[in-house]
């Protein structure tokens, strides 16, 4: 069993999943780079390699759950167990917004959306976290990080006051809903364990994704950073940015 922390981040391969990869080699982990493609993958964890920091590539495809498998499989022969696990890969579907670049209300947003953008925003992740919870167990004190959005806090949208009341774009939001319900059972059934679960929003980030992002990604990672190296006396089951609770 490696002596070093082990951390796995999905959608590594660029964006803020890479820079959580940078900012947690920087400090000492071992970083996993998931990536759907080999070529990407390999690549970001070279570049990383010549910052000094300990970096692989792992194949995992969210929306091929024989990946999922797979992963767990080379992760658990390597290393013998994983100790952060962050779900940091996503969708926000181009389908989601009409021709004049608005977001499609709830009423007509179609069937097809919400099932891709659940698929794997939310039962992927899911299968995911539930191929490698076996490996995090065998950790001292294991880490999940979800990678949430302020747009999935009912809170925040019931809102008229909240900054984000006006901007709703329903398939996405509603995943990452979903996806905070099931963080927050699954830190309900780890309670008794060092196992600590929690949510965190990034932020508007500028990403691929999002081109019109307010804030740099060294900026955006850092809530799953904080996340991933809590203390041992640090909280689990809570929605998280820059160390502030947002509210479900």
């Amino acid at each position: 069993m490696s002596q070093k922390k082990i951390a796995l981040i999905t959608g590594a391969n660029r964006g803020i999943g890479l820079e959580t990869a940078r900012q947690l080699g920087k400090r000492d982990i071992t970083v996993l780079i998931g990536s759907r493609t080999e070529e990407n993958g390999r690549e970001a964890a070279a570049g990383l390699k010549t910052e000094g920091i300990d970096a692989d590539y792992i194949k995992i495809d969210l929306d091929d759950p024989a990946t999922h498998a797979a992963a767990a499989k080379e992760i658990g022969e390597k290393y013998g167990k994983l100790d952060i696990l962050i779900n940091n890969a996503g969708v926000f579907l181009g389908e989601e917004f009409d021709a004049n670049g608005a977001p499609v209300p709830a009423s007509r947003t179609s069937q097809d959306t919400f099932r891709k953008t659940f698929d794997t925003n939310f039962f992927n992740t899911v299968s995911v976290t539930q191929a490698l919870l076996p490996l995090v167990r065998k950790a001292e004190e294991g880490r999940i990080v979800f990678l949430s959005s302020g747009l999935g806090s009912l809170g925040l949208h019931s809102d008229p006051k909240s900054p984000i009341y006006n901007y709703k774009v329903p398939a996405y939001d509603i995943s990452k809903t979903a996806l905070n319900g099931y963080a927050v059972h699954l830190a309900y059934e780890l309670k008794n364990t060092k196992i600590k679960v929690n949510t965190a929003h990034p932020g508007s980030v500028v990403t691929d994704m999002n081109k019109n992002g307010e804030i740099p990604v060294e900026e955006g990672a850092k809530t799953s950073v904080d996340l991933a190296t809590l203390p041992a006396d640090g909280y689990t089951g809570k929605f998280i940015h820059l160390g502030q609770e947002l509210p479900w």
